[in-house]
């Protein structure tokens, strides 16, 4: 009869209850040896309820720190040194035989004849003996009597064994022992050159992961080191964001959407120009996912070895599929993803083959479903149409540039994450009007500048006058000193003074914003229009910004009888405008709504890669007079337009070279006729910016002092010399910018734009309205 124990009764059942709990504790050695401890107490003092431990609710960070292989190829390295030194330590230890006295070949002979020898022991070159006891003798130049003796055999006796065996000599015969510490000694220089050569591939395969290991995957696994920017770190591209948002709550909740008969997205490609935020999307989406996350470039596939791409993306894949339900997120994927084409290497081109494994691993006969693939780039015009298919990439999500409220978010964003202080004369809703084609990065680079113009003139806040001067740095470039003649000035002043009044007079296009004649950038002055969010432009716009752009031309025209090349740009800007007009939009009435020209470009880069006709020369020769009459009347329109307001025309010259740089209202003033206010005492500061505004006004006064030392040197040496050298800095500045300020309309400061802009509207809208964004 079996009797039931008592819960609790028995110490021996709750000793083996815990050493086999110690025995499935992992190896932690300050758990055993709590549990040791927990173990050596009496039952009665071990608490069955212990108290609750802190740490159980905080991260394990007891784990055991990963070997370190350096400690243990050193530890290696010492035993083998040792080792080695054992070893020909042993070759100078005492021996059999070693105690025994080496004597000549003829006193072994005569110890023989003597009757004195009492055994010999004999291997292939050495006999080693004992002479008999009752034997006395004494070697000669010993100086001592010996028992033990060894003699080398100079050659092989066949007698020899006979004479000792008739002596009555007990003979030993042994093999000759082998000599390892020597052949060890002798494979030594072998040894360490195999062994240096072993610790140079373990070096070359500690860097860059191997020197072997080149097919292998380089994507980084984010597991748990994830980022710290999230959605909430995203603004500005809201249709962009909610996609990537499904994706991951897919990931996390996938029942939500299997009950309504939903599969997962294989993958989403994020399309836009540079500095949108693709980028930044991934890293949200690495933020928010509660999944592995595996990063990797386009240009991490290929290398100079044949096949690498390929087995890269294998490895890829099979990693994802370990760790599924993952993300793979590769950047720049038009590095793999090019269009497949009869070009050089035909099929066995590496590229083909690295886009052929990832379309294989994209959408292939091994299950995928929870792998999901987001690839980056703003050059979807080169992808290969296999690659952009559905059951590949399924979503197509275009991260553009952000409208004004999407700019408003972004400042605020930067604004709050770096913890800038603002003054209260800064308005982000106005600052992100006046910034109209900004992307972020534009617009982080703008927030960034202005703190570090704040900081140079010692402010406690970031001003509206700072943001300004930060947009007009990223705009148009930074101010330069330069030294040229009052005629050359007096011309700028001209120019920029016909592009502004242009700019008011003209009413169906961008009102006037800023005009200055200070150098900037690589153009001699700037004006700038104030342009409006549009994504369409009609005929009547591109026709005034074209007579517009031409202001600054007509004005040297009336003024000084002759033009200069300072409107360089301005020319390059009409003339692609109106080809625009002729070729793309069917706005000419002569050719009709007919497209002219297959062009292939950049989408997103705004870059004509190459320019097919597809017309006659007749055709030809008609879109080139037709593109001449746009020119020639805008031309002819502005010039009417300015000899109408001729005084005002020298009134605004006036003010700029008085000072410097005119406001839209200033300008406005001028042109009805009013008088403007006397300008500010330069010595004055602002009360507002307290000591802040003595150094912006003490600086001012040095570079005015500055510059007009220079202007009297140069007159002093010669007006004639003067003229001549400006005329060279002159001339050497219009190659690639719009001397007079070109840039009022050609969107780059005054540096010369690529002839080969982009076709479509939405495009022109980005080079034209923005007029002066770089």
């Amino acid at each position: 009869m079996a009797c039931r124990r008592r819960p609790g009764s028995s110490t021996s059942d709750r000793r083996r209850a815990d050493l086999h709990r110690f025995l499935r504790t992992p190896s932690n050695p300050r758990t055993n040896r709590g549990l040791l401890q927990d173990m050596s107490q009496p039952p009665q003092d071990r608490n069955p309820h212990p108290p609750p431990d802190d740490r159980q609710h905080q991260p394990r960070n007891d784990r055991q720190p990963p070997p370190d292989k350096t400690r243990k190829n050193r530890s290696i390295l010492i035993w083998l040194v040792l080792f080695l030194f054992f070893l020909m330590a042993a070759q100078f230890l005492p021996r059999r035989g070693d105690n025994a006295v080496t004597v000549s070949y003829t006193q072994f002979q005569q110890f023989l004849e003597a009757d004195n020898i009492e055994q010999v022991t004999i291997t292939e070159k050495l006999i080693t003996g004992t002479l008999r006891q009752n034997s006395s003798t004494v070697v000669e130049g010993a100086n001592q009597s010996l028992r033990e003796f060894k003699v080398y055999i100079p050659f092989d006796d066949p007698e020899l064994v006979a004479d000792l065996m008739a002596k009555n000599v007990m003979v030993t015969a042994e093999p000759e022992a082998t000599n390892w510490v020597g052949y060890l000694i002798a494979a030594l220089p072998w040894l360490l050159l195999i062994g240096f050569w072993i610790f140079i591939l373990r070096q070359m395969q500690s860097g860059q992961r191997g020197m072997f290991s080149f097919g292998k995957s380089r994507a980084k696994m984010i597991v748990e080191d994830r980022p710290s920017i999230t959605f909430a770190d995203v603004a500005g591209v809201l249709e962009a964001k909610r996609d990537l948002q499904e994706i991951v709550e897919f990931l996390k909740n996938p029942d939500k959407f299997h009950a309504l008969g939903g599969r997962i997205p294989k993958g989403a490609l994020l399309l836009g120009p540079p500095g949108t935020g693709k980028t930044l999307l991934a890293k949200a989406v690495a933020g928010e996912a509660g999944v592995p996350f595996f990063s990797m470039s386009g240009s991490d596939f290929v290398e100079m070895f044949v096949g690498v791409g390929a087995s890269r993306v294998r490895d890829l894949f099979d990693q994802a599929r370990q760790n599924a339900p993952c993300i793979i997120f590769i950047d720049e994927i038009d590095a793999i993803g090019r269009h497949r084409g009869a070009g050089l290497g035909g099929g066995h081109d590496e590229r083909e083959q690295t886009l052929n494994q990832l379309l294989v691993g994209l959408d292939g006969f091994e299950k995928t479903d929870s792998i999901i693939v987001i690839g980056a780039t703003n050059r979807p015009d080169v992808l290969d149409p296999a690659l952009l298919r559905p059951g590949r990439f399924d979503r197509h999500i275009v991260v553009d540039r952000p409208d004004v409220v999407g700019r408003e978010k972004i400042l605020e964003i930067h604004v709050k994450s770096r913890k800038i202080p603002l003054d209260d004369s800064v308005k982000l809703d106005v600052l992100a009007k006046g910034v109209p084609g900004m992307v972020g990065a534009d617009l982080a680079n703008m927030v960034n500048e202005a703190a570090l113009i704040a900081a140079r003139y010692d402010r406690a806040s970031v001003t509206s006058e700072d943001f300004e001067e930060a947009k007009e740095k990223i705009m148009m470039g930074s101010k330069r000193q330069l030294v040229i003649s009052d005629k050359e000035r007096e011309i700028v002043a001209y120019h920029e003074a016909g592009h502004a009044l242009a700019f008011e007079l003209i009413p169906e296009i961008d009102p006037l914003h800023k005009v200055t004649i200070l150098p900037q950038g690589r153009g001699l002055g700037v004006t700038i229009p104030l342009p409006e969010e549009r994504y369409l432009q009609s005929r009547s716009y591109c026709l005034g910004t074209m007579a517009a752009a031409l202001g600054g031309r007509a004005a040297e025209q009336i003024v000084f009888g002759e033009v200069t090349s300072g409107a360089q740009s301005d020319i390059e800007q009409v003339t692609r405008i109106s080809r625009h007009m002729v070729c793309d939009w069917g706005m000419s009435e002569e050719l009709g709504a007919t497209a002219l020209g297959e062009k292939e470009h950049e989408v997103f880069l705004g870059r004509d890669i190459a320019h097919q006709p597809n017309y006659s020369e007749t055709t030809a020769h008609r879109i080139d007079q037709e593109i001449q009459r746009f020119v020639t009347e805008a031309g002819e329109r502005v010039e009417k337009l300015l000899k109408e307001y001729e005084p005002q025309l020298h009134v605004v010259a006036k003010a700029l070279l008085e000072r410097d740089t005119l406001s839209r209202d200033e300008v406005a003033a001028l042109i009805e006729g009013k008088t403007l206010p006397p300008k500010k005492d330069d010595n004055a500061g602002s009360k507002d910016d307290g000591d802040s505004g003595s150094k912006d006004v003490a600086q001012e006064d040095g570079e005015s002092a500055a510059e007009e030392a220079h202007k009297e040197v140069a007159q002093d040496d010669g007006e004639g010399d003067t003229e001549k050298s400006s005329a060279e800095e002159a001339t050497a500045e219009t190659p690639s910018t719009d001397g007079n300020g070109v840039a009022a309309v050609d969107g780059s400061d005054g540096s010369e734009k690529s002839d080969e802009e982009p076709v479509t509207a939405p495009d022109l809208d980005e080079t034209v309205e923005t007029s002066k964004r770089r």
